[in-house]
């Protein structure tokens, strides 16, 4: 399999026509959801650097936020609004640390400033509880 063959890690169809080029500094994601779906994409390969250029600089941390002891596993995006120059898009992300399977429900705020998009912050949805 050729790079051109590589499929995408947020689940698109190769990475050289979906993410790569966010990735690469070639293009810029031009709505919440590439935006989100890039930066999951950063996560998989530990594009440390994506990760900080793309967050906004009012709630970058300073710490690295990359984890090589994660392993992502999927992606699915559930929800995406966009007004003007806010937007918001809800997903599940599946990772793997230890052995041990993970699930993060999140719902990613984002802005557009200059026009470009920042990713916010987010909100951790709450696994439902399960009863006895």
């Amino acid at each position: 399999m050729n790079s051109n063959d590589t499929p995408c890690p947020c689940g698109g169809k190769q990475i050289h026509s979906c993410c790569g080029p966010f990735l690469a500094g070639t293009a810029v994601a031009d709505t919440p959801e590439k935006l989100m779906r890039s930066r999951y994409s950063a996560y998989v390969t530990g594009a440390e650097d994506y990760l900080k250029a793309t967050w906004h600089p009012s709630t970058r941390p300073q710490d690295t936020v990359t984890d090589p002891s994660m392993k992502w596993l999927g992606l699915e995006v559930k929800a995406v609004t966009q007004d003007a120059d806010q937007g918001t898009v809800s997903f599940l992300a599946r990772c793997r640390v230890a052995g041990k399977a993970h699930r993060l429900q999140e719902t990613s705020r984002f802005v557009r400033e200059d026009g470009l998009w920042f990713y916010v912050d987010g909100e951790f949805e709450k696994p439902p509880v399960e009863k006895p």
